[in-house]
């Protein structure tokens, strides 16, 4: 193959038939269902979850991880906090024209790395190859289907007391992304949290009991996905800020640039409500695994009716003030 792509690779021709065989069968493989125009796999029984995105993240590598790696991650996520079992993506790439085959080579291998790690397979996907300029390098979509088994989440049992965890630090990856574009001078060692949760939380429903919701934090970071968790159960939660863990180095960060970490994204942190009386052996769990050491108890869910819906927290002088989700801009292309 040529060292770049070139609009002939997305023409279905000859350099198209190359760049398949040569980039993405050599990481993903080639399954029967790869001689069909679309993958047939086996149904599953009881109910599934699908869930799709698209990652423009910039730039396209970071410390920690890359857009493949991300494009995994991101969808197999989505798909562990509703309690499923992710099982098979489809991953479509939009690809700019002179972009360097070299550079697509390791963002596919990395994703066939992270799919291998979480479990997954990539059964199908799509190549489009655009004019230069269309595109900034490259941006991939990934769809995911998982199985939800016997054993699933039950928010509609959230009560009043309810343990509220974080399986980590918050504002990795946002920070990482900044030091990366390398804009503002930011030198720092902080590594994007990037992860598969699904190993992890999906022990956490098979080993414990009272589990009532999970969601991932991405975008908005964690006030955001809590503002919308209140929001959609109809619940009020207060938060202890001095128990919300975050990396002295991104708290510095945050102080120079003038950031909330509350605010800035995730890619490999879930926040749980839990009954309280299961905290503990959560928590215990979290902290025998790799990506949930530094899992915190950092608040409680403090009411439920319709007209709850608040976030607030509660800080170190004892005052307390409502968080709201994140309103304008504060990084783009973060994902």
């Amino acid at each position: 193959m040529a060292g770049r792509i070139s609009l002939a690779h997305g023409e279905g021709g000859e350099l198209t038939h190359q760049l398949i065989q040569e980039v993405f069968i050599q990481s993903f493989g080639h399954g029967e269902q790869a001689r069909l125009d679309a993958a047939v796999i086996p149904c599953f029984s009881g109910k599934m979850a699908v869930t799709t995105d698209s990652y423009v993240v910039d730039p396209l590598f970071f410390p920690g991880g890359n857009i493949g790696k991300l494009a995994v991650t991101g969808t197999v996520n989505d798909l562990a906090v509703t309690g499923a079992v992710p099982k098979v993506l489809t991953a479509g790439f939009m690809i700019e024209e002179g972009f360097p085959v070299s550079d697509l080579k390791k963002i596919v291998k990395s994703m066939a790395a992270e799919a291998e790690t979480a479990g997954v397979s990539i059964i199908a996907g799509d190549t489009k190859v655009v004019e230069r300029g269309s595109v900034d390098g490259i941006f991939i979509n990934t769809t995911g289907i998982g199985a939800i088994g016997e054993k699933d989440l039950n928010p509609a049992a959230v009560k009043k007391g309810d343990a509220v965890i974080i399986t980590g630090t918050i504002g990795d990856h946002g920070i990482a992304i900044l030091s990366a574009r390398q804009q503002l001078g930011l030198l720092t060692d902080i590594k994007s949290d990037c992860a598969s949760l699904n190993t992890l939380l999906n022990q956490l429903i098979q080993q414990t009991e009272g589990i009532r919701v999970m969601r991932d934090l991405t975008r908005g970071g964690l006030a955001t996905g809590l503002v919308e968790l209140c929001e959609d159960f109809s619940i009020s939660i207060e938060l202890n800020e001095t128990s919300i863990p975050v990396h002295e180095e991104v708290e510095g960060a945050c102080e120079i640039l003038g950031f909330d970490p509350l605010y800035l994204a995730n890619e490999g942190k879930a926040v749980i409500i839990v009954d309280s009386k299961e905290a503990d052996k959560v928590l215990q769990l979290l902290h025998s695994h790799e990506f949930g050491k530094n899992a915190t108890l950092i608040g409680l869910v403090a009411s439920i009716s319709e007209k709850a819906g608040k976030l607030k927290l509660k800080t170190p002088v004892n005052t307390t003030r409502r968080l709201t989700r994140l309103s304008g801009m504060l990084l783009p292309r973060i994902c």
